[in-house]
């Protein structure tokens, strides 16, 4: 039984184009060919794309799409050329132009920061929406980023008064009071992924200057009982490794006229044992009400090295694997 191979083409406007379309040592165009089976060549501006009619449709989509990125001055990587590739199997290739167009916030060097997956822009939608929101996902999906994004934005916007970001100062591995310095010195190693967020959106002076105001407020969790937190946008960082008691105490700090983002990854859990994650009792018990978005972003959203993604799913290909025996709850 013979098979029938089609064949489409590709018009590129320069040769510029050719090179950035086919990467470094044609990196791209080999994942685009391994990933949809099709065989891809370069006759002069031309791509021809060669295969089965429905693997040929999916990488033409994919080509165009990318393109479109390359015209943009998007940056093209492995990781996002697979994610198009999905997008397109499941007839969203016009999703591909429309993620990207979507700019969340421009940094102060003038850089646009964009959602790169759906489950981001979903993310990005929930907190434009709603009051409160939970963001469950692995390492990698942007959670705490783009709601840094999105709290510079409202500041800037003067949505809120002040931004204030904390986390859990869990111990993991190394205990706090071995660690030199005051209290503020020894959360500090805990709260660096804000501020590295930070410099990087607005500026280490501008940062400084906010801290100094109190327009910026960076401080571990136990700051915030007995607060009351208006005009706030407010960011729980590491959520996971809190306890439900924690958890409601931080919740009910909400004020009028602000927003609670709320960021974890609960196979990344450092409690004790016998603890229950607060991150994971309210997400289940606060879903449904009016105002309060769930968000659970996948490996399918990780944006940094693909090799993350492979990671990540290897460890939830075991975990399903030891279903029904007692799994790990800590860092592997």
């Amino acid at each position: 039984m013979t098979t029938t191979t089609y064949e489409k083409t590709v018009e590129l406007d320069s040769m510029d184009e050719l090179i950035e379309i086919f990467g470094s040592y044609d990196e791209n165009m080999r994942v685009l060919e391994a990933e949809t089976g099709v065989k891809i060549s370069a006759r002069d501006r031309q791509l021809a794309i060669s295969g089965s009619e429905g693997s040929v449709d999916v990488a033409r989509e994919v080509i165009v799409k990318l393109l479109e990125m390359i015209n943009r001055r998007e940056p093209i990587d492995k990781s996002r050329i697979r994610y198009a590739i999905e997008l397109a199997r499941e007839g969203n290739a016009d999703l591909i132009s429309e993620i990207m167009s979507d700019v969340v916030l421009v940094t102060y060097k003038g850089k646009p920061i964009k959602c790169k997956t759906m489950g981001q822009r979903k993310y990005i939608e929930a907190i434009r929406k709603n009051t409160m929101v939970f963001s469950i996902g692995p390492a990698g999906t942007g959670k705490t980023y783009l709601a840094m994004a999105m709290a510079v934005l409202a500041l800037k916007n003067k949505e809120v008064s002040r931004i204030i970001l904390t986390r859990p100062a869990v111990e993991a591995g190394e205990k706090l009071g071995f660690l030199p310095g005051d209290l503020q010195n020894k959360v500090d190693p805990y709260l660096r992924p804000l501020y590295d967020a930070l410099y990087e959106m607005i500026g280490a002076e501008a940062f400084a200057r906010h801290s100094e105001r109190g327009v910026i407020e960076v401080a571990p969790m136990a700051y915030m009982r007995g607060r009351t937190l208006n005009e706030s946008f407010v960011i729980l960082d590491e959520a996971q490794n809190t306890t439900p008691e924690q958890m409601k105490m931080f919740l009910t700090r909400l004020g009028m006229g602000s927003k609670m983002i709320i960021n974890g990854d609960v196979t990344q859990i450092d409690l004790p044992p016998e603890k229950r994650s607060g991150l994971q009792d309210a997400a289940r018990i606060l879903a449904g009400i009016k105002d309060i978005a769930v968000v659970n972003l996948t490996a399918r959203d990780v944006v940094r090295h693909e090799l993350v993604q492979s990671i990540i799913r290897a460890y939830e290909e075991r975990s399903k694997r030891q279903k029904g025996r007692p799994a790990s709850r800590g860092n592997s």
